[in-house]
């Protein structure tokens, strides 16, 4: 079993106006700091210890729980304005005046509106196996079982499987593979997303996916930082089709796509993603 610098990374607490949040940070602490923004149902105990590692060989790298969520106090938000408030108000707390943002999914939808919104905090932008907004014009419609099974009560690790990878042994292997290497953390008990935070979160995706086309194509016109837009080429989420729209529409923009990947393309090719986003913000 191999081990990773990730998983001995300290829990720290920072107080802000409305939570005491919780994060780790790994890695050199030069250069512009990258805070990554995470999944629904997702929590610092989540984020897969392989990537993390690729990515803090050269990056101070930032994870945390945004408020109500998992390590983090105060009461969960329902709107991606709410949760990119939130997660605003973590950096400002850590006093940081410059950032690079990474989201994954969710995330990545937050960290849009973030660099859109307060474009004085953020240097340079990737999104990860995350759509533009609203609804993509052409996308196919999804596969029912994806809300099936998001909104379940409680999410296994078969359902994480086949919600974030392909249905082929390749990807059902990279699978269960994640979920071992995230299992370190997880087998210390750490706090579950409650059922208010989850719910929450949807809620947020389903606001964000009644935003007419125009607004999403003019919001994605006034983000002139330079963005990498990253997806699975068989993510049962979000359609491959909504980064290639996204990027027709930013005026600085890289699409990176991976064939055989899902949703959680990041982590069934760590080293490889982690060498695009360092070679990206290091351009």
């Amino acid at each position: 079993m191999s081990t990773y610098l990730a998983d001995a990374a300290e829990d720290l607490t920072v107080e802000g106006p409305s939570a005491r949040f919780t994060y780790r940070r790994l890695g050199p602490t030069t250069g512009t700091p990258l805070v990554l923004l995470n999944r629904v149902r997702g929590t610092l105990d989540w984020w897969d210890p392989e990537f993390l590692d690729h990515l803090a060989a050269d990056h101070d790298v930032i994870v945390f729980d945004n408020v109500g969520t998992g390590y983090t106090t105060g009461t969960p938000r329902d709107s991606v304005e709410g949760l990119a408030d939130g997660a605003v108000e973590f950096i400002e707390a850590l006093g940081l005046p410059r950032v690079d943002l990474l989201g994954w999914t969710l995330g990545g939808t937050v960290a849009q509106h973030i660099t859109r919104t307060r474009p004085d905090l953020v240097r340079r932008l990737v999104v990860a196996a995350a759509g533009p907004g609203g609804t993509v014009p052409g996308a196919p419609e999804p596969d029912p079982r994806v809300r099936a099974t998001m909104t379940k009560p409680e999410v296994t690790g078969d359902d994480l499987v086949f919600l974030f990878f392909p249905e082929t042994d390749t990807g059902r292997a990279a699978g269960y593979e994640h979920l071992a290497r995230v299992a370190t953390r997880l087998a210390t008990g750490p706090p579950e997303v409650s059922e208010a935070a989850a719910m929450g979160q949807i809620a947020a995706i389903g606001k964000d996916a009644a935003i007419p086309f125009e607004q999403v194509r003019a919001d994605l016109a006034s983000i002139r930082q330079p963005v990498l837009y990253a997806t699975g080429m068989q993510d049962v989420m979000i359609p491959a089709l909504a980064a290639y729209t996204a990027v027709q529409h930013l005026p600085n923009a890289t699409l990176v796509a991976y064939n055989g990947a899902g949703h959680a393309f990041l982590f069934q090719y760590a080293k490889d993603f982690a060498a695009q986003v360092t070679a990206f913000l290091a351009d």
